[in-house]
């Protein structure tokens, strides 16, 4: 998946021009409950301006704090100027970017703003992936790295009429072997599907039913 695909657009976004003040944007930030805002000149993206960014700011100022509010611009604290996404990263790759910060613009090549990725964004994007809300049961497996496998795992999924909600595989330590986690719908014959993947090689470590 990539980043376009995940992003929040531009007119679904709260945004703040470069010179509005720092009290006005607090107050969108207080008001619509979100971690930070995409400042732009016109169309043209310009940088992020969060609480973070605006309270540092103030402490490093010498003015009293409602001079400092009224008088300072988003574009006076903005960071991440040259730190935006163009929409055809993938998803999981742009996770370590937003650890430490809440969101990243979407810019086109011109850097006309386009809308934003959150943390949240991405982190909704794993749990689908892992399947996380919805119930079933939970198989975690390891098998030799040979070809075919994947394609093997299908077939015996396909043979017991399993439904396969997520499938996520992992690099064990072992190049030749490697782990698989697989969530399928809950149902009677767990034990010999089971018991099929173990004699085709798959080798279980754990199975867990999940609400």
């Amino acid at each position: 998946m990539f980043v376009k695909n995940i992003m929040i657009p531009k007119h679904e976004c709260f945004t703040s021009q470069e010179n509005t003040t720092l009290k006005d944007a607090l107050e969108s930030l207080e008001k619509y409950q979100i971690d930070g805002l995409p400042v732009l000149s016109g169309d043209k993206y310009v940088g992020v301006a969060t609480r973070y960014n605006i309270y540092e700011s103030y402490f490093q100022s010498d003015k009293q704090k409602d001079e400092y509010l009224t008088t300072t611009f988003v574009k006076d604290i903005a960071t991440h100027h040259e730190k935006f996404l163009e929409g055809g990263e993938l998803f999981e790759k742009t996770l370590l970017d937003l650890k430490d910060f809440p969101l990243l613009a979407v810019v086109d090549t011109n850097k006309n703003f386009l809308g934003v990725v959150t943390r949240s964004d991405v982190i909704s994007s794993f749990e689908s992936a892992f399947g996380v809300n919805r119930p079933g049961v939970r198989i975690a497996f390891t098998s030799v790295e040979t070809e075919g496998r994947i394609a093997r795992l299908s077939e015996i999924a396909h043979q017991f009429h399993e439904h396969i909600i997520s499938l996520v595989t992992f690099d064990e330590t072992d190049k030749l072997v490697r782990r698989i986690v697989m969530k399928i719908e809950k149902k009677d014959n767990i034990d010999k599907f089971t018991k099929r993947l173990e004699d085709h090689g798959f080798r279980i470590l754990s199975i867990q039913e999940d609400d």
